[in-house]
């Protein structure tokens, strides 16, 4: 009983604190400290020490030296014309396909999440040139604001992803492993968004008129066009794969990378600079912040024995693993209603995760099954970013955005149910790399 009532209080003070509208982190704090006093009768003194510790092991933390340089590539790619290129390019590969260029919105969001990490940040560079352009030529506004929603969310499971990255760090499992497992997951949901495009305009053809041949660029144009992203997926995501750097050097290669990039596009400005060193600078201020305030209620559930207790409680109830994962997905798309992606991972993972490991659930399957529930947030109003970002590029209502993204939200489901009943399909690659 008394395990009970810890983590009511736990859950009043979280739902108290961050309902009442401080910033996330300052949230977090607040819960610990107060759970830490009510329920164990801690001294400042010892919170405080408490506090100092996580702070000095996060400051030093060689893992989360990636977050703010994978920031900082992503700024810099944003102010480049990376997306005009990305799209030409794209162009010539997808516009004899049923649904046409409403592809370049998946496969566009695909290769631009492999140089992200954001989901915002891949739906808005993607969405600025492809919400304009497939108006222009008649495509059904529906289902090309929709496909962006739902492709513009890869940005937090194709690595590399910085919620994957806070995920490793919390749970304290391999970053490039988790890495590996959001590639074919990632690839799996894309297949699913353009199959569905592909079927739905071969069913109704007027949602995606046909492409004039006098348009088409030619396809030695169309390779060139793609290779300065295609080259930084190389660079990053090789060195990772290959052994020869860990995730945080694989960064800082992409940051080089980005910037020759940027440079041999004549794009590279001291305002464009300071502008996403500004933006990262924010970002990285955010997410490290969150981190730290994520860490310290982790170590006060421990103290309180939360997730212990939790675990043995589930374990008592006799529901099983796919009863546990059934249960789990539905408190993440009802914590995805109001919270983002990376409070919704630090938040609930102090208290999901062990029950999950005692279940016998591998912890980098976990992961990648966490960052899809948290890619359904990104497409639930009210609270999902995704729909703010391309509301803002095209002035839709929300709630329109909202119903578009829908059949793509079902889709992700799909997706999550088929890692679930096979979970090879996240696990292989990580097993084929690194053993």
């Amino acid at each position: 009983m008394e395990a009970l009532i810890s983590g009511l209080v736990v859950l009043v003070l979280i739902l108290f604190f961050l309902g009442s509208g401080v910033w996330v982190f300052i949230g977090l704090l607040l819960v610990s400290t107060t759970g830490l006093v009510l329920i164990l009768d801690f001294p400042p003194h010892r919170i405080g020490a408490i506090l100092g510790k996580i702070l000095f092991r996060s400051a030093s933390s060689w893992e989360l030296a990636a977050i703010p340089l994978f920031i900082w590539m992503g700024e810099m790619i944003l102010r480049t014309d990376i997306s005009n290129r990305l799209f030409r390019g794209l162009t010539p590969l997808v516009a004899k396909i049923p649904g046409g260029l409403i592809h370049t919105n998946v496969a566009g969001s695909t290769l631009f999440a492999a140089v992200s990490g954001s989901s915002a940040a891949t739906t808005a560079t993607v969405g600025k040139i492809t919400s304009v352009e497939l108006k222009r030529r008649g495509y059904d506004q529906g289902l090309s604001i929709g496909s962006l929603a739902g492709a513009g969310s890869l940005g937090l499971l194709i690595p590399p992803s910085i919620v994957m990255i806070i995920y490793g760090v919390l749970a304290e499992v391999s970053i490039s492993r988790l890495f590996a497992a959001g590639v074919l997951p990632g690839v799996l949901v894309a297949f699913l968004y353009s199959a569905y495009i592909a079927v739905r305009c071969s069913l109704k053809p007027s949602l995606a008129p046909k492409e004039s041949d006098g348009e088409a660029v030619p396809m030695s144009a169309a390779l060139t066009d793609l290779c300065p992203i295609l080259g930084l997926i190389v660079v990053v995501l090789g060195a990772i794969y290959s052994g020869l750097a860990t995730p945080s050097e694989a960064a800082a290669v992409g940051v080089v990378g980005t910037l020759l990039l940027a440079g041999a596009m004549r794009q590279l400005s001291l305002p464009m600079l300071k502008d996403s060193l500004m933006g990262a600078v924010r970002s990285s201020a955010m997410v490290c912040s969150i981190l730290v305030a994520a860490a310290f209620l982790s170590t006060a559930m421990g103290y309180m024995h939360v997730p212990q207790d939790v675990a043995t409680a589930i374990a008592a109830m006799d529901i099983g693993p796919y009863g546990l994962i059934i249960i789990l997905a539905v408190f993440y798309v009802v914590l995805g209603l109001f919270l983002d992606g990376i409070s919704i991972v630090v938040m609930s993972l102090p208290i999901t995760l062990a029950p999950v490991v005692a279940m016998g659930f591998d912890p980098i399957w976990f992961g990648v099954f966490l960052v899809l529930m948290v890619e359904l947030g990104q497409m639930t109003p009210p609270v999902g970013f995704n729909l703010f970002v391309l509301q803002g590029l095209t002035g839709i209502p929300i709630n329109r955005i909202a119903v578009a993204a829908a059949p793509f939200f079902v889709l992700m489901i799909v997706g999550v149910a088929l890692i679930t009943i096979f979970p090879d399909i996240a696990l292989w690659l990580p097993n084929a790399l690194f053993g």
